[in-house]
């Protein structure tokens, strides 16, 4: 896709939907970690369902620290993972508080230092709470970055490189939202909507469902 193609595509997603941001529901930067870590192999639904009432229990580092790993497990046992995420957020919280203050520090190297926080869950961070013009490259953007032909790329890595490096800068700091919310609820996994998809005819993608502009039949 060139350079054109993708402000046009990208303008199309704005217009669309002017202030994306993501679906996880947090009240603080330290929620909205907790919730990123969570969300890793599960729906934003699931850790929304968890989170309500986690949350209410334990809103900060210092109380969902002393809720311990089996009390913690007992909020987010519906959740994939959940004993293996358990241990990484009593330790990130513990991790706060000893090195941080209570605070979620807005540095890429501090954040992929925490327990359970690699570039991914560092990059929503650094973007949503923190303002930085990061893309965060999960399963539905690294499938519409390549389906469209935003990026070739075969790891998220190489994929994230090559959209900050294409992606136009006024575009940026909300292009992950944009893309994953297309990922999530048009550009589907198993069945593409594309006869309901904006950017139809910018995509490269050479199996279309059905031609665009189109209803099924």
């Amino acid at each position: 896709m060139n350079r054109n193609q993708c402000y046009e595509l990208f303008a199309r997603l704005r217009s669309a939907n002017p202030q994306p941001t993501t679906e996880l529901e947090y009240a603080s930067n330290f929620q909205l970690l907790i919730a990123v870590i969570l969300s890793a192999q599960a729906t934003d639904k699931s850790v929304n369902l968890a989170t309500r009432k986690l949350f209410a229990d334990a809103p900060t580092p210092q109380a969902m620290l002393a809720l311990g790993e089996e009390r913690l497990s007992g909020y987010i046992n519906r959740i994939g993972l959940y004993r293996n995420k358990a241990r990484n957020v009593i330790a990130t919280c513990r991790q706060l508080l000893e090195l941080h203050g209570g605070d979620v520090p807005p540095s890429r190297s501090a954040l992929e230092a925490l327990p359970g926080v690699g570039r991914k869950t560092a990059n929503v961070v650094l973007n949503t709470a923190f303002g930085e013009a990061t893309i965060a490259v999960d399963t539905h953007i690294f499938r519409v970055a390549r389906r469209t032909g935003l990026a070739v790329g075969t790891t998220p890595l190489a994929v994230e490189r090559e959209l900050l490096e294409l992606v136009p800068g006024e575009f940026r700091q909300s292009a992950h939202h944009w893309l994953i919310l297309h990922g999530r609820y048009v550009c589907t996994a198993r069945k593409p909507e594309c006869w309901r998809c904006s950017i139809a005819d910018l995509c490269a993608y050479p199996e279309k469902t059905v031609a665009f502009g189109l209803m099924p039949g």
